[in-house]
């Protein structure tokens, strides 16, 4: 045999092995993606609103735009969960909800943990029996998680109230459950976190001081409130953004490969239930892999402004407002713009117009010309100067046009707002600026009154022993206060500021 005609012989098995490693490593990857996919839950896109905030608009054909996903943590017993949470089994709520705001650039976001307590409005939202519940006011924010007793819970329930809430469009809603965030933290090897003194109360017990958590230790050190710092929910959050700070330093130090992420991915699938859009493995790897170019410096957590009212939480305006805004249009938490969002940002400040939190069906529309005109009388329900003419301003600034004051009339906890059977789509866009005020017919009055009550907030005043801070109110970097007091970068040292008042 000639060398020639060997080493031709040896090419051509050399050419033969890499195909066949090749065409291993393919069908190994598809057989693992098959796997992935019988992993995934996904809930019912019939349940997310018909009405709903615009989509954004690319800066130029083919630019990419901002994504926002809705991160749930589920505390159902269920499948399992009993064992790593206790309790009984149920569907249970979601006492974890962080909105990421990715950024058009895709280089930076931010994470807006919203307290579970909030009341708000939960909008119409599909049940079980196929039928729609209709809107409620004053609600827990974690019961639209559990509302309809759905076996895997309703997040597609809780995405509409945040819609309803913040103006913004969710893209993507994930659901994991305690089990998912054990195997989760266990995939990566565990994550450094900080407990702030040592805790042994309802079965779960932690060390102080910084160490490596994963599995169960991770779930009890994300979920407990009693025993640690300062008990409260708040105070839970701001550790779960630290936690998560540590989460996703330790998976970009690892790198975004395929090696790294299926193992990630495996260990996630099995405990998640997401929307349609990230229904396939592929999908979700192609969605985290789209992420890697945002540096943890350049993540953001901020809690919505908030304040305690009662043992309930009740968000901050017009802060709270101001941060939704922000979003909206894409802007960073001090204003500025990011590299790359242009058209796009311009865009959602024009649908932001339109896209404003409301009190139910409709509610998001602009106000048509017979309701800008709708008589609305504001009344001073607590005596606090000036009270009734800030009222009377967010009216005018929603767009209605007769608005008037009336005489005051002291002793109100609660804003109410009274209407004529025949004016109710108006009034549930006037509710929708007053959250958490109560709604009642008043027949044959021909008109809507506001009367606030102590629960609202104006601009200077003090409430519930709490000085809010005014509109114009910001702190030296030129983020609004109730903004900027709420912040925790990603970078920051995971043992600073981890408990509600320290």
């Amino acid at each position: 045999m000639s060398s020639s005609t060997r080493r031709r012989r040896y090419l051509r098995t050399a050419i033969g092995l890499a195909a066949v490693l090749v065409l291993s490593v393919v069908g190994a990857g598809a057989w693992f993606y098959h796997r992935l996919d019988s992993n995934i839950t996904t809930f019912d896109a019939g349940g997310v609103a018909t009405e709903r905030p615009p989509a954004p608009v690319p800066a130029s054909p083919g630019a990419q735009v901002p994504v926002n996903i809705l991160l749930l943590g589920s505390d159902t017993r269920d499948d399992g969960n009993n064992s790593l949470g206790g309790g009984d089994e149920g569907v249970g709520n979601s006492d974890t909800a962080i909105l990421v705001h990715v950024y058009a650039d895709h280089k930076h976001a931010v994470g807006v943990s919203i307290p579970r307590d909030t009341l708000v409005t939960i909008p119409s939202c599909k049940l079980a029996n196929g039928s729609w519940s209709k809107p409620r006011t004053d609600q827990m924010f974690n019961s639209a998680f559990s509302l309809g007793e759905l076996a895997k819970g309703n997040p597609a329930c809780t995405q509409n109230t945040v819609e309803n809430l913040t103006g913004l469009r969710v893209d993507h809603t994930v659901v994991v459950d305690f089990k998912g965030a054990a195997a989760m933290t266990d995939a990566i090897g565990g994550v450094d976190a900080c407990v702030p003194n040592d805790v042994n109360e309802y079965g779960i017990q932690l060390k102080k001081g910084m160490q490596k958590l994963s599995g169960k230790s991770a779930v009890d050190y994300l979920r407990t409130r009693h025993g640690i710092g300062d008990n409260s929910d708040i105070g839970r959050m701001k550790r779960q953004q630290a936690f998560l700070s540590s989460m996703i330093k330790k998976v970009q130090s690892q790198g975004f490969s395929l090696p790294t992420l299926l193992p990630l991915a495996d260990a996630a699938t099995k405990s998640l239930t997401v929307d349609e859009g990230l229904g396939t493995a592929m999908k979700l790897v192609d969605f985290a892999r789209s992420l890697e170019d945002i540096k943890l410096s350049d993540v953001t957590f901020v809690t919505a402004p908030w304040r305690f009212a009662g043992e309930r939480v009740r968000l901050v305006q017009p802060d709270a407002d101001a941060l939704w805004k922000l979003l909206r249009e894409d802007r960073t938490l001090d204003g500025q713009g990011t590299a790359g969002t242009g058209a796009a940002t311009a865009a959602a400040a024009s649908a932001s117009a339109s896209a404003s939190p409301s009190a139910g069906p409709g509610t998001n529309a602009p106000l048509t010309a017979e309701q800008a005109g709708a008589p609305v009388t504001v009344v001073n329900g607590v005596g606090t100067a000036g009270l009734a003419g800030s009222g009377a301003e967010t009216l005018k600034g929603r767009g209605f046009q007769n608005v008037t004051l009336g005489a005051n009339n002291p002793g109100k906890q609660r804003t109410e707002v009274s209407y004529d059977p025949t004016l109710k789509t108006t009034a549930d866009q006037v509710a929708a600026l007053f959250p958490g005020a109560r709604t009642v017919e008043e027949p044959g009055s021909g008109a809507i009154t506001v009367t606030l009550g102590a629960d609202y907030r104006a601009a200077g005043t003090q409430l519930n022993s709490v000085t809010a801070p005014s509109p114009t109110a910001t702190a030296p970097s030129g983020i609004p206060t109730g903004i900027a007091e709420n912040t925790r970068g990603a970078d920051t040292d995971p043992c600073a500021d981890l408990t509600f008042g320290s």
